[in-house]
């Protein structure tokens, strides 16, 4: 397609998110690279982690980058040497992990998510917070039907990274899983390991929060550092708050994992080894997701209906949004719509 001019939002001075560190720009449509697809966002979710990228928690990688990793778009042109059989018209994800080297020795051994020179969406390449974004057709990724555009953005990020921490935690069948804060990602997680016949327990601040879990099925709520009714078998922290990593790790049974699924955490306090790690409970990071990862949350998406809760805000106000993000305020996970 020809030249032209976008909305977007550029992260223009990493900061609080009360000091506005997004502002409303217009720039020129991307232009689709060798291997790119150029996609008409039609949808784009909203996520913890473009709310640590504007306020500056994950250090600059790419100056006023364009946020934005849970997009779902049309596919408007192609460059040279795109594979993966994509026509103009097709629906396409475009996903936080964006590009590996496929020749390392994470790569080789089938953990492309821990290559050194990885790169992500929305941080080291302009994201879906615009109506227009680029993906290497190699990252973009194929969505199950029966799913509005606004109902699949989350499972893009939030759905993705919810299922590779559940199966960080090696939960066993009919086991007991607590969960740490439930928004985007928590909402969706609760969804998978219910099907898989899980008990879950859920721990949150949030009153509209607290009812969504019940509404999914959680068998009980309880505030954020508050003991869950049993003892579980598997824990997955959400909130980006070191402090809980000390009651969840006194939640567990024995034998026991915490799958930590954020990108960042602030600090955690001192640990005692006989309360929080003897008996071999374990403490486990999530570091992104294969495109393995993907393929299978989303055939697990195509095979089970999720009920997905998704405030929609309008793209110009995208800002608002990352604001009610951090203040609490979003039950399920926020999307843009143009």
């Amino acid at each position: 397609m020809g030249s032209g001019a976008m909305t977007a939002w550029q992260v223009v001075a990493p900061g609080p998110v009360g000091s506005h560190p997004l502002r409303r720009v217009s720039v020129p449509i991307p232009q689709p690279g060798a291997g790119e697809l150029l996609v008409k966002v039609l949808a784009c979710g909203v996520c913890r982690t473009d709310l640590h990228v504007a306020e500056g928690d994950l250090a600059v990688h790419r100056p006023r980058v364009i946020p934005g990793h849970e997009v779902v778009g049309e596919v408007v042109a192609i460059g040279a040497d795109a594979g993966g059989g994509f026509t103009p018209g097709d629906r396409v994800g475009v996903a936080w992990l964006r590009h590996t080297c496929g020749r390392c020795r994470y790569c080789l051994r089938g953990r492309e998510n821990l290559c050194p020179s990885s790169l992500y969406t929305g941080w080291d390449a302009d994201g879906g917070y615009a109506e227009f974004t680029t993906v290497p057709a190699a990252f973009a990724l194929r969505l199950p039907s029966g799913y509005s555009d606004v109902e699949l953005a989350p499972l893009l990020c939030a759905g993705i990274i919810g299922y590779r921490a559940l199966s960080r935690t090696d939960l066993p069948p009919g086991g007991r899983l607590g969960l740490y804060g439930f928004g985007g990602s928590a909402h969706l997680t609760a969804q998978v390991a219910l099907a898989q016949g899980a008990r879950v327990h859920v721990m949150t601040r949030g009153e509209r929060a607290r009812a969504l879990a019940l509404e999914l099925g959680a068998s009980s709520v309880q505030g954020s550092a508050e003991m869950p009714p049993e003892p579980l078998d598997a824990a997955i922290l959400f909130a980006p708050v070191g402090d809980l990593v000390l009651p969840a790790m006194a939640a567990l049974d024995r034998g026991g994992v915490l799958a930590i699924a954020g990108i960042h955490l602030s600090d955690i306090p001192a640990l005692d080894y006989q309360r929080h790690l003897f008996q071999e409970r374990e403490i486990r990071s999530v570091t992104a997701n294969t495109r393995s990862d993907a393929r299978d949350f989303l055939a697990f998406a195509g095979e089970h209906r999720m009920a997905v809760s998704t405030p929609v805000y309008a793209l110009d106000r995208a800002d608002e949004a990352l604001a009610d993000l951090s203040a609490g305020r979003i039950a399920g996970a926020a999307v843009l719509r143009g």
